[in-house]
């Protein structure tokens, strides 16, 4: 299966991208939306690249890269009673939720804000540069995925 490209999303307050740099791998649980659940259970494979996106944040934006570590598994989390991810609609024997696990490969020496994404010429389709896309996981083209590298590297070229 070919290499594909992400976007994830998530806010500082629950984890950072340097957060994701001392524990060198973890697991991206707790999505409760069912596109976001279909990308990670069905779409995402060991080696494909993640572009780690700061949400709820001064400035919000890509942080960082990451790889996904391990494809999609179902999330345990929500079979726990009491534990803010528990759904108990979902069981061992019929998970309804998802996971992934991500494994650090760069932090950027700065955010590349969302106003620099939506100024940048070719990231016009991306979902995170759209009105209303608020989906925590999100695919990219290799394209999109390439431009914001290059953004991400450029404060440490300077």
């Amino acid at each position: 299966m070919p290499r594909r490209y992400w976007l994830m999303k998530c806010e500082p307050e629950a984890y950072t991208i340097g957060q994701l740099e001392q524990d060198g791998q973890s697991s991206w649980e707790g999505v409760r939306n069912y596109q976001a659940r279909n990308f990670m259970r069905d779409g995402m494979q060991v080696g494909d690249d993640v572009l780690f996106y700061a949400s709820n944040a001064e400035p919000s934006g890509v942080t960082g890269l990451a790889t996904i570590a391990r494809a999609g598994y179902p999330d345990h989390f929500a079979w726990k009673k009491g534990h803010r991810y528990f759904d108990e609609a979902s069981t061992p024997e019929a998970p309804v939720w998802y996971m992934v696990d991500v494994a650090f490969r760069e932090r950027f020496p700065e955010c590349v804000p969302l106003a620099t994404l939506k100024a940048t010429p070719g990231l016009e389709q991306m979902m995170v540069t759209r009105k209303g896309d608020r989906l925590s996981v999100q695919p990219v083209t290799k394209a999109e995925f390439d431009i914001i590298v290059r953004l991400g590297r450029k404060k440490a070229r300077a």
